[in-house]
């Protein structure tokens, strides 16, 4: 019996819970956009709604969201599969109750599992169903196998952009590896775009126009617009002091925009999407669309 094959019967008998969270990957065609920012402050928002989060930080390169919620980790993914540590016992409390799971070497030693190591990691994760609502997960910038291989199985995607001509043609990139990769299911998948560093609606708007125009035109898909984050000194005291600006400044613009982000994803067109693949079902898609 080959991998896949061990993993879907894994799936099949562990990734059967009822309770399903919301499952959100966030990436970026490049670094420094505000992609960790936009994870930790839609966390915020989330949690002032009223809906339990963790964010699983999928960033290997940097450690942002621990930085930003002031929170080192003790035990990552690794520790789960290879040291026993339970799906509870990796989750490091964040501020307002916020959990999150660092990935660590953990993202790259999945290539390589045994089946009891896969049916144990299913079964675990499958678990975040009782402890979320919504699990955020913050990938790395650009375009790569990991990247795509959580945005590939994730039923819904935020993808980050500035006005910079460079962050909109790394976005189209991202966009373009993504909808032409064939494990790509476009009819189940919203990709939503959020236009960061604006100095008005009027240039956020025109930052997803740009993007879900060659996306019409090339890719025959359609992006739905989430919203705008405008430019704003109380964001970029927020980044330089490692902070999270929605916690530290509620009422600046940027917190405000946070906000509004957070409303049009709880009520937007996005719940049209008739089916939403399960923490335990993503995480098996990620294993099966790495090979």
């Amino acid at each position: 019996m080959d991998q896949a094959q061990q993993l879907r019967n894994a799936v099949k008998k562990h990734g059967m819970n009822n309770n399903t969270a919301r499952v959100v990957t966030v990436l970026s065609g490049k670094g420094g956009v505000g992609k960790s920012n936009l994870s930790v402050n839609l966390a915020v928002q989330l949690r002032k709604a009223g809906k339990r989060v963790i964010i699983f930080d999928a960033d290997l390169g940097l450690a942002n969201v621990e930085v930003m919620f002031g929170a080192i980790p003790q035990y990552n993914l690794s520790d789960l599969i290879y040291r026993g540590k339970s799906i509870r016992e990796i989750i490091t409390p964040g501020p307002m109750e916020i959990g999150f799971i660092s990935g660590g070497s953990g993202i790259i030693d999945m290539n390589n599992l045994y089946r009891d190591q896969i049916a144990y990691i299913v079964k675990s994760i499958d678990e975040l169903n009782d402890l979320a609502d919504y699990i955020i997960i913050d990938t790395g910038a650009g375009v790569s196998d990991q990247v795509l291989s959580f945005a590939l199985a994730s039923p819904d995607v935020l993808l980050i952009a500035t006005p910079d001509p460079s962050s909109l043609t790394d976005a189209y990139s991202l966009l373009k590896a993504l909808y032409r990769n064939p494990n790509f299911a476009q009819d189940s998948t919203t990709v939503h775009v959020v236009s960061n560093k604006v100095l008005s609606k009027e240039e956020g708007k025109m930052v997803y126009d740009k993007l879900n125009s060659v996306v019409a035109q090339f890719l025959h898909g359609e992006l739905n617009y989430l919203g705008m984050i405008p430019q704003d000194s109380a964001l970029e005291r927020a980044v330089r002091q490692q902070k999270t600006v929605s916690l530290t400044d509620p009422g600046a613009k940027s917190s405000k925009a946070f906000e509004i982000l957070t409303e049009n994803f709880l009520n937007g067109t996005h719940e049209q999407v008739p089916m939403s693949r399960s923490i335990a079902q993503i995480f098996s898609d990620l294993f099966l669309n790495r090979k």
